[in-house]
């Protein structure tokens, strides 16, 4: 593996809460001088070795012109929207060493559509589907095939296009609403796929070709309320490890979903390099399915995962660019890690911006973490929400129930006008564990 001579500085494209995530671990590692962000939130300006840069992630020209003014020696791509559009082509055209895969190969997230035909070609587990690009045929098929059952706009849509919807009615509205042009061109086209029984996990890997090493397994919350009600997010929650991936579940998922994946986009022409994440449906039975894959980290996974890597984070990424990152095999804090999402009111629909943050000036300890997403810096340099996820709120325990209580702990101590979040993030970690006594 290629080993810098020093200290290095190292980009990070994104501005959301896996964005700070990453950032913050990546300054922990001895190889690094300096973490940028371009372009950052008000928590990456204010991480300790970590400094914003303002240039947007889709400025594929501005973002290499910053790595050249700058002598970053490393990029990591946190969101899917420059992987789309091609930035790590474009660094790789420059001679620019980047982490994560090529346009083509991030089509794994870009086109729910090109997903489904692969996963059909490569013979690896999902559900049964079809692809509409027109009204009417789309909702004959729903009114066929009944309810429960999913929607799916084709493209990216911010973790929002995805209707789980319980009734014909609902689905066929959710129809209308894709193909009528809700979600611009990401819903030119939509998925329609049976519902999965079981329980949801998030399974990644740092890929690089067919060599992979897994990260520790996670699971989100994605509907906005308690109890898993109301319309799906990007993700209200998430702890690690998930009690679901048992090593039977785990040598399953390799087995069935991730080996074949990656040595189906080599055998295709599009290897993948970077960071797989595999959305997987656990039957009861032990049996995965694949629900979405992603071509990055999941935010708000990647705050606990993250806050359990006791190993160095470059030096994993490094190796992948390289060719194998079992060279530089991840290690695992044991503990739990459970992160609570802080969102603005209305989320995920018509929110509120500009409001004042109190607290983040509060005694965390070392049991909490708090991961900014959508925050900035006013003109007074005071912290104000700017988006619908604002912050990440992640505790550590020895077990679920103590994360838990750690989080909220520190979920206690901060707030603002009208800030809205689940209560119950961790139950089913936390309800195994009260089984088991």
């Amino acid at each position: 593996m290629k080993q810098p001579l020093a200290p290095q500085k190292v980009l990070v494209i994104g501005n959301g809460g896996r964005e700070h995530a990453i950032a913050w671990k990546l300054v922990q590692s001895p190889n690094v001088a300096e973490v940028l962000v371009a372009p950052g939130n008000a928590g990456t300006a204010t991480e300790a070795g970590c400094r914003n840069c303002p240039v947007a992630v889709e400025d594929i020209a501005g973002l290499l012109k910053l790595a050249a003014d700058e002598g970053v020696s490393f990029t990591v791509v946190g969101p899917e929207v420059p992987l789309s559009k091609g930035v790590v082509d474009a660094f790789r055209a420059a001679g620019r060493r980047i982490f994560g895969p090529t346009q083509a190969a991030a089509q794994l997230e870009s086109s729910k559509a090109f997903t489904k035909a692969f996963l059909a070609r490569h013979q690896i587990p999902t559900a049964q589907y079809q692809v509409f690009t027109d009204v009417q045929p789309a909702l004959d098929y729903v009114a066929g095939r009944g309810a429960p059952i999913v929607v799916k706009a084709d493209g990216l849509a911010a973790g929002k296009g995805v209707v789980v919807a319980e009734t014909v009615a609902e689905a066929q509205a959710a129809i209308r609403d894709m193909l009528g042009g809700a979600f611009g061109g990401a819903g030119a086209r939509v998925v329609i796929e049976d519902f999965l029984q079981g329980e949801e996990a998030s399974y990644i890997v740092v890929a690089a070709g067919t060599n992979y090493v897994p990260l520790a397994s996670a699971q989100d919350h994605k509907r906005v309320f308690d109890a898993d009600q109301g319309p799906n997010t990007g993700g209200m929650g998430a702890y690690s490890p998930a009690p679901v991936v048992t090593a039977e579940v785990d040598a399953l998922v390799r087995k069935l979903v991730i080996e074949p994946t990656l040595a189906g986009m080599a055998a295709e022409g599009t290897p993948f390099t970077g960071f797989l994440y595999a959305g997987l449906m656990i039957d009861a039975k032990g049996m995965p399915s694949v629900v979405e894959f992603n071509a990055r980290l999941g935010d708000p996974e990647t705050q606990p995962i993250l806050m359990r890597l006791d190993s160095d984070l470059l030096s994993l990424l490094e190796a992948a660019v390289d060719g194998d990152p079992n060279a530089a095999p991840p290690a695992w804090n044991p503990q739990v890690a459970l992160g609570v999402v802080l969102a603005a009111g209305g989320y995920p629909g018509e929110i509120r911006k500009a409001d004042e943050i109190s607290g983040l000036d509060a005694a965390f300890g070392d049991e909490a973490k708090v991961f900014h997403a959508g925050t900035t810096l006013n003109a007074a340099g005071k912290v104000v929400t700017s988006g619908g996820r604002v912050l990440c709120v992640t505790g550590l325990g020895d077990t679920a129930a103590a994360a838990q209580a750690a989080a909220y702990e520190a979920v206690g101590k901060l707030g603002w006008t009208g800030v809205h979040f689940r209560s119950d993030i961790g139950y089913r970690a936390v309800a195994r564990e009260r089984n088991l006594e």
